[in-house]
């Protein structure tokens, strides 16, 4: 394991002070990356188009998805993903910094998917949209002008599983499988927020509720606090790792707080409990 980061990581997680310094930049990029869990009563696109931080794109995830499959905003093919951001206009040789209307909540999940296609520069705003406007930075309503720009990707394939390979991992416990979900969906008390669903979690996962790692303001918690949570749990912050969820969302705020523990041996179940919930044949625990 690398040494824990602390402080503003253009790679990680960066402070709403250093993308204030930074927003004019020629090559920087901001992404609004805000997503609400179905029944939130509230219209990510909608906020945006009302008040965003200037010249941020929007990236919607269930749209910036892959198609073919009927699992929730799974990750999309390298081509569509580099199509996508190059419409957008973003590219090689651009500082990404992605935020959400929520604090810390679906942009550290585009922070996966650009890593996944191997992109590095690539930082979530610590405290997201909230913090940002509670400061009274700037923001607009109007559109970016955007302009094409070339991009390469090369997918990390090391930084997703499939079904296979988790229920391979849950079977023989060669990786710790982390649950971000809350408590009550772990333990199966609690109904899941899709229809159709069975109850509980994967044999051998040890649920890591996201909002333990954050604080009331929405930002990540520092490296002492972020790994005492962890091991609360009963987690080893020093394993490879599997990160779980509902969807594939908030585990990404696991990997992100890993990340920034100093452990990058850590990959993403994209399909998590939307496609193991479903499944008769693959088991499940509950309490």
């Amino acid at each position: 394991m690398a040494k824990p980061i602390t402080g503003d990581d253009p790679k990680t997680l960066v402070s709403t002070a250093w993308l204030a310094a930074h927003l004019d930049d020629p090559d920087l990029r901001v992404i609004d990356a805000s997503y609400y869990l179905p029944g939130a009563g509230r219209d990510a696109k909608a906020e945006y188009a009302a008040a965003h931080i200037p010249g941020a794109r929007h990236f919607d995830i269930d749209e910036i998805s892959d198609a073919r499959s009927d699992l929730p905003h799974m990750v999309a093919p390298a081509e569509k993903f580099m199509s996508r951001m190059r419409a957008m206009g973003i590219g090689d040789g651009h500082q990404v910094v992605v935020y959400d209307a929520v604090g810390i909540f679906s942009a550290a999940r585009v922070w996966w998917n650009f890593r996944l296609m191997g992109k590095t520069d690539v930082a979530v705003l610590d405290g997201g949209f909230p913090k940002w406007q509670a400061e009274g930075h700037p923001v607009e309503d109007m559109p970016p002008i955007l302009r094409d720009r070339h991009m390469t990707v090369q997918r990390q394939a090391h930084l997703v599983k499939d079904v296979t390979q988790v229920a391979a991992a849950s079977k023989l416990g060669d990786w710790q499988i982390l649950d971000a979900r809350s408590p009550g969906r772990f333990r199966g008390d609690e109904p899941e927020v899709r229809p159709g669903l069975r109850a509980g979690h994967i044999p051998g996962s040890i649920n890591v509720h996201y909002a333990t790692l954050l604080n009331p303001d929405g930002t990540m918690k520092e490296a002492d606090a972020l790994k005492a949570a962890f091991e609360a749990a009963g987690a080893d912050i020093s394993r490879r790792t599997i990160t779980t969820c509902g969807s594939g969302v908030t585990a990404a705020i696991l990997m992100l707080a890993l990340a920034r523990l100093g452990n990058e041996d850590v990959s993403l179940y994209d399909g998590s409990w939307s496609e193991w919930g479903r499944f008769d044949q693959l088991q499940v625990a509950t309490g």
